[in-house]
């Protein structure tokens, strides 16, 4: 029977305790003594379950076992019984973690805690997330002493401030680079004359003679001895240290084969220097100088690695490098300086010219420009004026203003940002399986490797066999590199999502990341993502012998007395040209045809052409405006002054500036695009010729959105991300494949997401697929030399080329490669940092943003 995969779906059997354990759960969900007895009749059928007494009170369940717990079959059984068990996470940090197969022990000796449903480690950030029962079925000491059992320490993560989180974590890494760089440079010190002396002497031969003549091979034996045991259990003791008691409890990991590896090395030259006798004659050679030098080598290699790793959170240091520090505070009538900790919500907070907003708010007075370009990568600043959000971090360019405090410390749109990169950091993306799979028996397989090369040569390799067996050996331990396995995916991940972070892309979780780059169509709501989502007056044009500025006014005058959208639309075009609207009389809304009322003694009247027609008047004069807008996907409404017709106009909700450059770009990137609108089908037919948009779903009802993304999915066969920004678009976000949110859109559309795009505009979704692309292109490359490097030089390392060409690895070789693996596969990683948004911010398209400008009424020659 197939193993199941799905561990997100359903939790993983809790394995055996032994006869009488005991589990405590806690129950949600129960209100009476009926509920208890439910809940005890449905545990009491779970096989392996010998008694269940359920307490209302304190809402737990008591288990006791006479077989091995089935912590899913429990689960399913309350489930069933219409309860619920809480559940909780807890973040731990993990030290010690080295490799692959690291990760994978710290994974199974997590999940394998009573009451654990899953727990996934990364090896780039060292953290381990655990989901578990909450309740207090899952104790931090538990997990915490699971982890010091599988040989590693953990400490939870507290729940602080982001930036004092962040502080503590880089001075932790400080700490571990120092180490490095004293244990790297103090081996190397005793490395190099030990090098000097062994292999000086077998390449160059002077070197040789000179050893021999002044103190003897020896005593050049004994001094190399000295060295050699001062570098391994001095700066190399951290491998013995670890990689001995981890292989003796069965779960050897990377330390295990350099401890062997080293250590098969020295003893056998140990043997050498002081009981010859017990060797062969041609077999008495030590090898002193290679396991200091792989100790060396590998120590310069983790040190590099470090460096690198360290680089991978740049993106997060520098979004909490942009919190303020200190906020002028009105205190008691005067404005006081102080940390921005301890500014509340309700403050009423001063913003000088060059200053940074300290927290979020609302504008109260003054008004200014404001870079909001590290939350939306819109370089242009945007103008704040009373009534405007402002969010902290964002820095103010030229004018002063004040705003009240709305939203303080882990409630700022920062901090969320910064908890939202932090979570996709740690994410595990799916095509992370298979390394664990293939880590999970890696060091078992490479320790029967070597030792498998070792009887080979010692059976039939040519005299010294004992020597060739040992040196192979040593080789195949060395070369082999689960360090390099485990890093690919993660560092990729923190890489490619602070990366997002900084161009106005947040990835809410990291199977969006790989996701997303599997899409095959885009379909994107029209209102509030395609378009501006409010109505603006968008043509105007006048009747000969009016003046297009007096025929606005009045009929702004009118429709300041509706409550329509449409008129809204109207009155704002006309006060943002600056013209009076007067009090209307006599104000009259007749259904389904139009409004009427008396301006400055001026009966006027606006609606649809029957209204005019109803008033005895032909529209059939602005037969050629009413075609082009038609056309556009526009319905003109018609104004009458005194009996007259006047103007006809047209409202409708302006395409974005930045939609035309987005959907070219989709389209460059082979992506169909779909329009899915509830709008009537000749309107959203016009807009999807202007816009270049492949398909149309038109008169979509809000509830039918759903049905749409599985008709577009065409019964599975292709995957679709779904863009949106309403509260009517949270089911099909939630539908899709992949869901991308606008960040202008609603709470509800966003937290239903996958994906969220600050900006707001449409040129986020091509910035985010290419980049979610660039992410799985890299990953891939870092797993195929992380595997095709073991497959292709463990080999090698055996001695499979010496039968046909006589060569051989050396260990030290096999250790600086070993080494340098790690290197490469964080620095391919870390290329990512230099992706380039294929639509770059601000780079919309110049006509369409002219033409969809803010109160852009089109005249009559238009």
């Amino acid at each position: 029977m197939a193993p199941d995969t799905n561990l997100a779906a359903r939790p993983p059997r809790t394995p055996s305790q032994g006869p009488g354990a005991t589990l405590s759960l806690p129950i949600a969900g129960m209100t009476c003594a009926s509920c208890v007895r439910r809940i005890e009749k449905a545990l009491a059928a779970v096989p392996g379950v010998a008694q269940a007494s359920v307490n209302l009170a304190t809402e737990r369940a008591v288990l006791r076992f006479d077989g091995p717990p089935d912590l899913a079959a429990v689960l399913g059984a309350i489930a069933r019984a219409g309860y619920a068990v809480p559940e909780e996470t807890t973040e731990l940090s993990v030290e010690g973690m080295t490799c692959a197969s690291c990760v994978g022990r710290v994974e199974r000796a997590l999940r394998a805690v009573p009451g654990v449903l899953d727990a996934s480690v990364n090896l780039a950030t060292e953290r381990a997330v655990v989901r578990h029962l909450g309740g207090g079925a899952v104790e931090v000491a538990a997990l915490q002493a699971a982890v010091r059992r599988a040989g590693y320490e953990a400490r939870p993560i507290a729940v602080e401030a982001a930036e004092a989180r962040a502080d503590r974590e880089r001075e932790g890494r400080e700490r571990e680079l120092r180490a490095l760089r004293r244990a790297m440079l103090f081996a190397v010190l005793l490395t190099l004359p030990l090098a000097v002396l062994e292999m000086g002497g077998h390449l160059v031969p002077a070197v040789h003679h000179w050893v021999e003549a002044t103190i003897g091979t020896r005593a050049s034996w004994y001094l190399q001895f000295a060295l050699a045991t001062l570098v391994l259990f001095g700066p190399g003791l951290r491998f013995q240290r670890t990689g001995w008691p981890n292989l003796l409890r069965g779960a050897p990991d990377m330390n295990s084969l350099v401890a062997i590896g080293t250590g098969a090395a020295w003893a056998y030259s140990t043997v050498a220097t002081f009981a010859p006798a017990l060797l062969p004659a041609d077999a008495r050679n030590v090898y002193f100088e290679a396991a200091a030098v792989i100790v060396a080598l590998i120590l310069l290699g983790r040190y590099l690695e470090a460096r690198s790793k360290g680089r991978t959170s740049e993106a997060i240091r520098r979004l909490m490098g942009l919190q303020a520090r200190t906020a002028h505070v009105e205190r008691d009538g005067a404005a006081v300086e102080v940390p921005v900790a301890e500014v509340r919500v309700g403050d009423v907070v001063l913003v000088r010219p060059g200053e940074r907003v300290p927290v979020d708010g609302e504008v109260i007075e003054g008004a200014s420009f404001v870079d909001e370009s590290m939350v939306t990568g819109e370089p242009v600043p945007v103008r704040k004026e009373a009534g405007a959000r402002v969010v902290g971090g964002t820095v103010n360019k030229t004018g002063a203003f004040r705003f009240r405090a709305t939203a303080v410390g882990a409630d700022t749109v920062l901090a969320q940002i910064v908890r939202m990169v932090e979570r996709a950091q740690g994410a595990k993306l799916p095509i992370q399986a298979l390394v664990d799979r293939v880590t999970m028996w890696f060091v078992p397989a490479v320790i029967a490797a070597a030792v498998l090369t070792f009887g080979v040569w010692l059976a039939f390799g040519p005299p010294p066999a004992l020597t060739f067996a040992l040196v192979n050996a040593v080789a195949v331990l060395i070369i082999a590199c689960p360090c390099a396995m485990g890093l690919a995916t993660p560092t990729s991940i923190m890489v490619a999502t602070g990366r997002a972070a900084e161009i106005g892309v947040l990835f809410r979780n990291g199977e969006a990341l790989q996701t997303l780059r599997e899409a095959r169509l885009v379909a994107v709501d029209k209102t509030g993502t395609l378009t501006r989502g409010r109505p603006e007056l968008t043509d105007l044009v006048p009747a000969p012998g009016f003046d297009e500025a007096e025929v606005l006014a009045l009929i702004a005058a009118v429709e300041a007395r509706s409550e329509h959208p449409v008129g809204e639309a109207i009155v704002e075009a006309a006060r943002r040209r600056g013209l009076p609207v007067a009090d209307a009389e006599g104000f009259e809304a007749i259904p389904g045809y139009g409004v009427a009322a008396t301006v400055n003694g001026r009966r006027v009247a606006v609606g649809a052409d029957r209204h005019m027609a109803r008033l005895g008047l032909d529209v059939a004069a602005f037969a050629g405006a009413a075609a082009r807008l038609a056309d556009e996907g526009r319905t003109p409404l018609y104004a009458a002054v005194d009996g007259r017709l006047a103007a006809a106009v047209a409202v409708a909700d302006p395409i974005k500036e930045t939609t035309p450059a987005a959907i070219e770009a989709l389209h460059r990137l082979g992506l169909p695009v779909a329009m899915v609108t509830g709008d009537n089908r000749r309107t959203a037919e016009a807009i999807a010729r202007r816009l270049g948009i492949d398909e149309v779903a038109a008169e979509v009802l809000p509830d039918g959105k759903v049905a749409v993304v599985e008709r577009l999915r065409q019964g599975g066969r292709r995957t679709v991300a779904f863009v949106g920004d309403g509260i009517n678009d949270a089911p099909a976000l939630a539908a899709a494949d992949v869901g991308l949110a606008v960040g202008t859109g609603t709470d509800i559309a966003i937290e239903s997401a996958d994906v969220v795009l600050m900006s707001g505009d449409l040129r986020g979704v091509p910035n985010a697929i290419a980049l979610s692309r660039a992410t799985i292109r890299n990953i891939r490359q870092n797993l195929f030399w992380a595997f095709a490097y073991n497959v292709a030089l463990i080999p090698v390392a055996a001695g499979a080329l010496w039968p046909a060409f006589g060569v051989l690895l050396s260990p030290i070789l096999a250790a600086a490669a070993m080494g340098l693996s790690s290197v490469f596969v964080v620095s391919n990683a870390l290329r990512l940092r230099g992706f380039r948004p294929p639509v770059p911010a601000g780079g919309g398209d110049g006509a369409a943003a002219e033409a969809a400008a803010p109160g852009a009424v089109r005249p009559a020659a238009a």
